[in-house]
């Protein structure tokens, strides 16, 4: 029996991947387990596995083409087998066929399911039904068959989709198809207001480019629509006395100097955030809907920006592990952050983040909350600057961070107390021990 390869969801928020390579070619024999291609994910690149034995007979979605979760994108099947109308379409639910499901669990010692994020932000645990959408022109519902990527694209590009011929299975339109017609010129777009003439829109002509979304900025995108509309945001901002929190980074690295680790203020700030973070529960939580989840262990996401925008390693336990291992984890995980090589369950998972934009010379900023998280924390550079101090004036290192609420879940006042607690250990780093 013929296997389906389904766009298998990758990662916890993935809606549609990208095929970046096949590694293998059609006519070529694989085996359960073996590698089939390489899958640009929203967050990283993941490998695709064969869940059947046969002939990689079909390959449907080629490289540098997308499409969503669930939608068959090659055919397995034994020399000679009769694929029949198996490589078209969105998959059912046969187990042999690689239905979308997670490729990796979360680690051990998460919070419980009852603490868990909302179900829209978990893995889909099958492939999804065919669409009305996918219909043929002569069907019961008589709508062109194409591809829900193609539709897309040919929304934004204003291309007529009863005017092309699909090239995929069953003449069905594909992305390439509506690209192709773009292309070709204005012939096989939709019609347009006269006024569409008088001028070019933007973007168009020889001083332009387009550049594609990569898989990764389109769900920023989305997130952040999700986040800034829907989310009551409010801001709380505090200046911080560094100058103890100097004293000590200079002689923690002294102590560290032999083994080759060094402390930097980043990781300061993390850990005084989740030691406060502990002391105020009610801060460490997500937004549920009709509920509240409070955490009650302190798993901090921390912002990391590589080419193609933002992602969050989680430091997990961070209130319960030393500066030093905090120092190397974020370090090694932002350096794979930045090669696409993280793992699903080492960027989902945050109780609360911290983004950091003191190292470009930002002095103040706001930063939008990842939901379902209730808050995250912006952190500014730190620089010399004249200040009273019992009545004298000094030059002191400053820095100021701002919180991010969700005031559903945090009130100002137990912000406030929050960031009083952070100010504290970071100007008396001794306080944290009392």
């Amino acid at each position: 029996m013929a296997t389906k390869v389904h766009m298998e969801a990758l990662s916890p928020t993935m809606e549609e991947g990208q095929v970046v390579q096949w590694l293998k070619a059609e006519g070529e024999a694989v085996a359960a387990g073996d590698i089939l291609a390489e899958i640009e994910t929203d967050k990283a690149t993941m490998e695709l596995v064969a869940r059947g034995d046969g002939i990689l007979r079909k390959i449907t979605v080629k490289e540098g083409e997308t499409a969503p979760v669930g939608e068959v994108i090659a055919m397995i099947a034994a020399e000679g087998e009769d694929l029949g109308d198996e490589s078209s379409g969105k998959g059912g639910g046969d187990a042999a066929g690689g239905t979308a499901e997670a490729t990796a669990s979360a680690p051990e010692g998460d919070p419980p399911a009852s603490e868990a994020a909302p179900a829209r932000d978990a893995p889909q645990a099958s492939a999804p039904e065919a669409a009305p959408e996918d219909a043929g022109p002569d069907g019961e519902d008589g709508r062109i068959k194409a591809s829900p990527v193609a539709r897309r694209l040919a929304r934004e590009e204003g291309v007529e989709l009863s005017a092309l011929e699909g090239s995929g299975p069953g003449g069905r339109i594909i992305k390439r198809d509506v690209e192709d017609a773009v292309k070709a010129g204005p012939a096989e777009k939709a019609a347009e207001p006269a006024a569409a003439t008088v001028a070019a829109r933007p973007g168009d002509g020889p001083d332009s480019e387009k550049v594609p979304l990569s898989q990764m900025r389109k769900t920023i995108a989305k997130r952040l629509v999700e986040s800034i509309g829907p989310v009551p945001h409010f801001f709380l901002t505090i200046d911080v006395d560094m100058s103890r929190a100097v004293e000590a980074r200079t002689r923690i690295n002294r102590d560290l100097e032999k083994s080759g680790v060094r402390i930097s203020y980043n990781d300061i700030v993390l850990k005084a955030t989740a030691m406060a973070l502990a002391r105020h529960p009610e801060c460490n939580a997500h937004w549920g809907g009709d509920h509240i989840v409070r955490f009650h262990r302190v798993h901090l996401g921390v912002a990391v920006a590589i080419d193609d925008g933002l992602i969050t390693p989680v430091v997990r336990d961070a209130d319960r592990k030393g500066m030093a291992a905090i120092s190397a984890e974020v370090r090694e995980m932002a350096g794979r952050a930045r090669e696409k090589k993280l793992r699903p369950e080492e960027y989902t998972g945050a109780t609360f983040s911290v983004s950091n934009l003191g190292m470009f010379g930002i002095e103040e900023f706001t930063a939008v909350i990842n939901p379902p998280e209730a808050g995250i924390l912006a952190v500014g550079a730190m620089e010399e600057r004249a200040v009273v101090v019992d009545g004298e004036l000094e030059i002191r290192p400053r820095m100021k961070v701002t919180m991010s609420c969700d005031h559903r879940v945090i009130d100002g006042a137990l912000g406030s107390q929050f960031l009083q607690t952070l100010k504290r250990i970071l100007e008396e780093p001794l306080a944290a021990l009392v």
